[in-house]
């Protein structure tokens, strides 16, 4: 059994703390939070699982690692503070352990990740022995092993389109839903995701990945951006209101410009409310959806929706990216210390949990 920390009991983590209870070769030894209300809460309860797991969070980071857990599952946010979560993904990996982690973008595609991140997880590596592999769903699998495995049944490739279609309403992440992405903000607002060169720092490498799988040179990355205003107030179950006249929604892609064509093309289109840009792709049902479209011979579409605590769609997409994360660790643990990106490491079957439920 590898003794294993989950680290932030947010969105992600509450979905980790469950992955982690219910994988047959891991146990759970530690949870960390920063919330002093949540410290000497059971971990069981902290991840909805309505049962204790007789593990209590704490908050005493130095502690937890110097027990020299196998393996760290990293769940805070790095959307805000990018250098605080690869201050302490260095600091787990430097104690020796396997650390999986969505919160740096930028190490999403290693091998072309700038100095100032690349570096500091490599002199962890050398110090403590311990690896990192940095993936979620989009982006993650939604843009890198799923349009990959579907390009292999086509005959001719002409384009990749991975498309994330999602109502934003679902995600339970309000400061990020309205201060980073914009929703609910006058339109002069200028949301930080959507300046200029972010949206290619988050998900051009994932672009590179892709390229590189396919054995693809890309000449260049270009984005493209769009913004639509609801045409009046709506009233969300988690977020409460946004006003008519507000940003209600957003279209963008980064596109993989490969022999003067976009050929690899990441597509977002987010609304807080379905309302909000009926033109533009939907999902199946109206919640939230990610698909990839391989145009060619023949031409392939597959639509993946997930659902997780009580049928949120959100909710569901995290799950995957945690079972992705989690999935990944014993194969890590095997494997030499190092730096790994998703052409790296496999998706493996659920090996040894059909069936399976927790006791």
């Amino acid at each position: 059994m590898i003794r294993t920390v989950v680290w932030g009991t947010g969105n992600v983590g509450r979905a980790a703390i469950r992955a982690v209870d219910a994988h047959p070769g891991l146990e759970l030894a530690a949870v960390l939070v920063s919330d002093p209300a949540k410290v000497g809460r059971d971990a069981g309860r902290l991840a909805g699982l309505g049962r204790d797991l007789g593990v209590t969070a704490g908050d005493d980071v130095g502690a937890v690692l110097d027990g020299r857990p196998g393996a760290v599952v990293y769940a805070a946010s790095g959307d805000t503070r990018p250098d605080g979560a690869l201050a302490d993904v260095a600091r787990a990996v430097a104690a020796g352990a396997v650390v999986v982690t969505p919160a740096l973008y930028p190490l999403y595609d290693q091998r072309n990740a700038p100095p100032e991140f690349r570096d500091p997880v490599l002199a962890a590596v050398a110090e403590g022995g311990g690896s990192l592999f940095v993936s979620g769903v989009d982006p993650g699998w939604g843009n890198d092993v799923l349009p990959l495995l579907v390009s292999g049944l086509a005959a001719t490739v002409d384009v990749i389109r991975c498309q994330e279609i999602f109502d934003y309403s679902t995600y339970e992440q309000e400061e990020s839903v309205r201060e980073l992405v914009g929703m609910g903000r006058p339109m002069e607002y200028e949301p930080p995701m959507l300046w200029p060169s972010v949206p290619t720092m988050i998900w051009g490498g994932q672009i590179r990945l892709m390229a590189r799988a396919l054995g693809a040179e890309v000449d260049e990355i270009r984005e493209t951006m769009e913004r639509r205003p609801l045409e009046s107030t709506v009233k969300t179950r988690t977020m409460g209101v946004f006003e008519a006249g507000t940003q209600g929604a957003v279209r963008f892609e980064v596109q993989g410009i490969v022999g003067g064509e976009p050929r690899i093309v990441i597509e977002h289109v987010t609304r807080i409310h379905p309302s909000c840009a009926p033109d533009w792709p939907e999902p199946p049902d109206g919640a939230g959806a990610h698909r990839v479209i391989v145009e060619g011979s023949p031409r392939i579409e597959v639509t993946v929706a997930a659902t997780d605590e009580g049928e949120n769609r959100s909710a569901g997409g995290n799950a995957t990216a945690v079972g992705r994360l989690v999935g990944a660790i014993d194969w890590l643990v095997a494997a030499e210390p190092g730096l790994y990106d998703a052409l790296d490491v496999p998706l493996r079957p659920a090996v040894g949990k059909l069936g399976r439920r927790p006791q």
